[in-house]
């Protein structure tokens, strides 16, 4: 049974978690407050679910959710996540996360700079450009006319596979924006942040995102 390890269970790991439950997935929750106060959303998720540090969740999951804010990145302990595929939901504010000059200038990529964190894990940015309540009800079975798309992006096409086999199963087709250095196409204030699209809109929608806003 493949487990997903939760790192930020706020809105978006929460989500994900009814989510991948649904498909059968276990999940391991944790938050920076400790394993105590997730005891509400434990119960609510049922018994798939149990709650553990940041490092537990990280050393337990075949796969690994970072749902914080982006500006506590370098909280993310590395080593338990070694040679693991992590799932990078984050979006950088500048309103809450203080500059990132780097990401202002368009040298880096907020998930970029997560990779770099994290240098022997595979990172993918997923399930950043969808309303956290939306990702437990909004999939649709392959074919279906109104099928949503989520974009991902990943330096490693073994984990672009593995997420976007991820994606099928919770009834979303997945569209690839190439490595992590053009994950800023589907981040927020471009066209395909938030939008509910099909495949060919989102396809349209990242080739057409600008680089500065």
């Amino acid at each position: 049974m493949t487990t997903l390890g939760i790192i930020g269970s706020g809105k978006i790991g929460s989500n994900v978690a009814r989510a991948v439950i649904a498909i059968g997935y276990d999940v391991v929750l944790s938050n920076s407050r400790g394993p105590e106060t997730l005891a509400d959303l434990v119960a609510v998720l049922g018994p798939k679910a149990r709650a553990a540090t940041v490092e537990e969740a990280a050393a337990a999951g075949d796969l690994v959710l970072v749902a914080i804010p982006f500006s506590n990145y370098p909280s993310v302990p590395a080593e338990p996540l070694a040679g693991k595929i992590v799932l990078d939901a984050n979006n950088y504010y500048f309103e809450r996360d203080g500059h990132f000059p780097a990401v202002d200038d368009g040298e880096a990529t907020s998930t970029g700079l997560l990779q770099s964190h994290l240098s022997e894990s595979k990172v993918v940015k997923v399930f950043n450009q969808i309303l956290a309540p939306d990702i437990p009800v909004d999939g649709r079975p392959a074919g279906s006319a109104d099928r949503r798309a989520l974009a991902i992006a990943s330096d490693f096409p073994e984990a672009v596979a593995t997420v976007t086999e991820l994606l099928d199963e919770l009834g979303y087709d997945a569209v690839s924006a190439g490595p992590l250095a053009e994950s800023w196409r589907f981040e927020r204030d471009r066209p395909a942040y938030v939008k509910r699209q099909n495949r060919e809109e989102l396809v349209e929608n990242l080739a057409k995102a600008p680089r500065t806003i």
